[in-house]
């Protein structure tokens, strides 16, 4: 009998002792749904970094990438029991730290417009006027690249804009924020037709395009709009079956950018978070502005381009 408990409790050291090693390694990942920057860190220090003081922090460790993202985004995933140790990180509540500089909300709040109501009113929507606050600066520090990291995945903004939109004469513009001053910063004239909705899309199409082209593998894209993150992680897969028609039998506007997007998506490993539009955060309030930038650009027919010829046709 001894000689068993003594065998045991070797096996219990060297399984504590495996746990830890895979700690030192890096193979757990650190899920953040609530903190300074939500998002997935692959150690417990860059995620202490974000939970650390700050009210209703929630956060949770898992060992697998997928698992921690699903937490991130409010999914939450059905596992088997297991033996809790001493490191585990669970979901807790911390004394205050202050304002949150990024507020996360899980897809598909009741408030939002269904998908129906969003297709069939994203002509018409009249453009509001957008009053800049003042940056409250970012979170996360850029590495010599010029990127901003999560973990291993470069963060990058992406944001519309129309002024007179749903009317002759509107004027649409694009904008991708990939940090201060970087090179691939992209402030454009929409080619096109001239709406907020299809903005949106665009830019962020040309944020994957881009990040492709930089061989990019994981990307976390931040946009304030919700229907481009609903279209392309939720309604796409049931308008591909239904033939792109709506619930209501009407077509599905925008389907050829729904269509490149969805592509470069399938090829990419994109995480997409909604940031609150004009309220003071950095790289939102970037996009915003270069896209304002390109809303005022010369517009130019798209046949006198130089585009991309792997590309799908672009516009209607």
């Amino acid at each position: 009998m001894f000689r068993l408990n003594g065998i045991f409790r070797a096996v219990h050291r060297s399984l504590c002792s495996a746990a830890a090693d895979d700690m030192v390694k890096g193979k757990f990942f650190y899920a953040v749904r609530k903190g300074v920057k939500p998002g997935v860190y692959k150690s417990w220090d860059e995620c202490k970094t974000q939970v650390d003081k700050f009210q209703s922090a929630s956060y949770k460790k898992f060992a697998s990438e997928k698992e921690a993202w699903a937490f991130v985004r409010g999914v939450e995933f059905s596992a088997p029991p297991a033996v809790k140790t001493g490191t585990s990180v669970s979901t807790v509540c911390l004394p205050k730290r202050g304002p949150e500089p990024l507020e996360y909300i899980p897809l598909g709040k009741k408030r939002l417009h269904s998908e129906q109501e969003q297709q069939e009113q994203q002509e018409e929507e009249p453009n509001t006027s957008k009053r800049i606050k003042q940056s409250t600066g970012s979170s996360a520090g850029s590495s010599s690249d010029g990127f901003t990291y999560m973990g291993d995945a470069v963060v990058v903004y992406t944001d519309g804009c129309c002024t007179g939109n749903g009317k002759s004469g509107a004027k649409a513009g694009i904008g991708v924020y990939w940090g201060h001053n970087h090179p691939r910063n992209v402030s454009e004239r929409l080619l096109g037709r001239q709406t907020n909705q299809r903005a949106e899309l665009q830019a962020a199409y040309t944020a994957l395009k881009q990040a492709r082209q930089m061989q990019l593998k994981k990307l976390v894209l931040y946009t304030d709009s919700m229907f481009t993150i609903n279209g392309v992680t939720k309604w796409v897969k049931n308008w591909k079956v239904n033939g792109w028609k709506l619930k209501s039998g009407g077509d599905v506007v925008n389907k050829d950018q729904f269509v490149k997007l969805e592509r470069l998506n399938s090829e990419l490993q994109v995480v997409w978070m909604y940031v609150p539009g004009h309220a003071g955060y950095t790289g939102n309030e970037e996009a915003d502005r270069l896209s304002k930038e390109g809303a005022v650009k010369p517009y130019v027919e798209p046949q006198d381009l130089d585009e991309d010829s792997s590309d799908e046709s672009e516009f209607d």
